[in-house]
């Protein structure tokens, strides 16, 4: 039992020493986009995309942005419209597919490159987050040909 308690302390005092202050940063960064207004820039960058290949509505892609950057807040945000009736049941699935697709979130992208190196974080990224978007895509254009409803 002892062995287990003391285990478990030592993952609990690495997760406090080299998660905690990556997940600060992020909502740090969070908070300056938002602050600095950025997040509406990215906003109306990424709204095209989010519209027009993934098939959502143009709200969506705030909870998109915000997933990246915490992940809670983006599932929230997608929870959220849905319980409003503004996602039908296939944009649901649509969105959660894809954001279930990007890289997890910012506090993550910092661990990869704190573990993998910028280099490699900046090329997972730049895979993934086209992969996840053209995912969501074939899937909303799939599901849109054979009129699936849920």
């Amino acid at each position: 039992m002892a062995n287990i308690l003391l285990k478990t302390a030592g993952r609990v005092e690495w997760y406090l020493k080299e998660a905690v202050p990556l997940f600060i940063l992020g909502t740090f960064i969070l908070f300056l986009l938002h602050k600095l207004n950025l997040l509406v820039i990215l906003e109306k960058t990424a709204s095209p995309v989010v519209v027009n290949v993934l098939g959502l509505p143009e709200k969506t892609t705030e909870s998109f942005i915000l997933g990246f950057l915490r992940r809670d807040y983006g599932a929230a945000g997608l929870f959220t419209m849905a319980e409003k009736g503004l996602l039908t049941p296939v944009q649901s699935l649509v969105s959660l597919i894809t954001i279930t697709l990007f890289i997890p979130c910012l506090a993550n992208f910092f661990m990869i490159i704190k573990e993998m190196g910028l280099r490699i974080a900046i090329a997972m990224a730049t895979i993934v987050f086209p992969l996840a978007v053209m995912v969501g895509g074939a899937l909303n254009w799939v599901l849109t040909v054979l009129h699936v409803r849920f």
